[in-house]
């Protein structure tokens, strides 16, 4: 029995405010851990902000996205079950519920970018699979041995592989020389074989990942096709700026990581994880929201400039917190993570913003054409 297209966008859109509300739930569990008064019931979370941010926030918009495009409904089962998993921690109920939610999520995921390999064999979407293994086997580790810090290289590697991968792909439109193209395979192995070896020896695991992660950002602040789409205007260059900014703070993790500083209890581990994930990833986020949220939702979004504005809270807030982190000045880091989330909230704003503008615009125009050609009814 086939759903009917309406039925599916409904789904679709439904999962999509789900993963916002996660996404909510899991930036209020991080204020709270720096002592941010936040409704109470935002406090059962607090020990879950990590898990919620990384393999279930980021999983689940990942995989709905990767299911969309390949449109199977069967491959929905991924954001569901991550969602799921989601729902299971912020409610209190047993975490293993959500470890294995979570298992399932990455196995339907890497299940489909297999499948996608074999038929469309490509560098990038090799990445791309091994991006979605990094999930799984993160998830894997915390349900074997319930230790959250020891699957975070393995969802960090998710995500910027993730990243990796997409961008890879439009290097195809430029002449790379072959160089190049090897040269990208040192950080993504670099990356992989870190994983195992983490788990194994903690202290020269991640350091190996922070060599990846320098690496790759060189890699892609040298050949990425955002150093020529900057010199464009409207929305080309304010993804290119996300880009670019976000290279800066993917470095600055991975020197902070060769200090050390990757690994649970470093003073500087909140800077260099929030200089990754807030800086790197959230930079990404912002810049490509206004392409993917009209594939997943089918709403339209009307660029602006007031994009920038978000994009310039989020840097200065997490130039605070950074600061305040190597400094050790925690009235700093606390105000930087503030500011984050306020950057986050003013995203969220000038996103629906956006949305309305360009309903209003099509509504517009369609308004016009009735006008130009007006039918007669017998």
């Amino acid at each position: 029995m086939k759903i009917a297209p309406s039925l599916r966008h409904l789904g679709k859109l439904v999962a999509a405010l789900t993963i916002v509300l996660v996404l909510v739930c899991a930036v209020m569990a991080g204020l709270a851990r720096l002592g941010v008064h936040v409704p109470d019931h935002a406090m059962t979370s607090v020990a879950w902000h990590g898990v919620l941010m990384l393999p279930v926030f980021f999983g689940a918009l990942v995989s709905l996205e990767r299911a969309v495009a390949l449109q199977r409904a069967v491959y929905l089962l991924a954001p569901a079950c991550a969602i799921a998993a989601g729902i299971v921690l912020i409610t209190g109920a047993p975490p293993v519920v959500a470890q294995w939610l979570l298992i399932a999520a990455a196995s339907v995921s890497l299940v489909a970018s297999l499948q996608v390999l074999r038929k469309q064999p490509a560098l990038h979407l090799g990445v791309l699979a091994l991006a979605v293994l990094g999930w799984w086997f993160g998830n894997l580790v915390w349900a074997m041995t319930n230790d959250v810090s020891s699957s975070v290289p393995c969802w960090l590697s998710f995500l910027v592989l993730t990243i990796a991968a997409e961008r890879l792909e439009l290097t195809r439109m430029l002449r790379l020389p072959r160089a190049a193209k090897y040269a990208f395979f040192v950080p993504v192995a670099s990356m992989i074989a870190s994983l195992p070896w983490a788990l194994w020896k903690p202290e020269y695991g991640t350091r190996l990942f922070a060599a990846g992660i320098v690496l790759l950002a060189v890699w892609l602040a040298k050949y990425d096709i955002a150093r020529r789409t900057v010199r464009q205007r409207a929305l080309t260059r304010f993804i290119a700026l996300c880009l670019l900014g976000g290279y800066g703070w993917l470095a600055l993790s991975g020197v902070l990581g060769l200090a050390g500083a990757l690994l649970p209890g470093h003073p500087w581990h909140d800077a260099a994880l929030h200089a990754l994930t807030l800086g790197f990833v959230f930079s990404m986020v912002f810049g490509h929201a206004p392409v993917i949220v009209p594939a997943l939702t089918r709403l339209p979004v009307k660029y602006h400039p007031l994009f920038y504005a978000p994009l310039a809270v989020l840097h200065a807030g997490l130039a605070m917190r950074v600061t305040g982190g190597l400094a050790e000045l925690f009235w700093l880091r606390k105000a930087g993570g503030i500011a984050g989330a306020v950057a986050l909230a003013l995203f969220a704003l000038t996103l629906v913003t956006a949305v309305l503008a360009a309903r209003r615009d099509r509504a517009r125009r369609n308004s016009g054409r009735r006008i130009s050609n007006p039918t007669h009814s017998s």
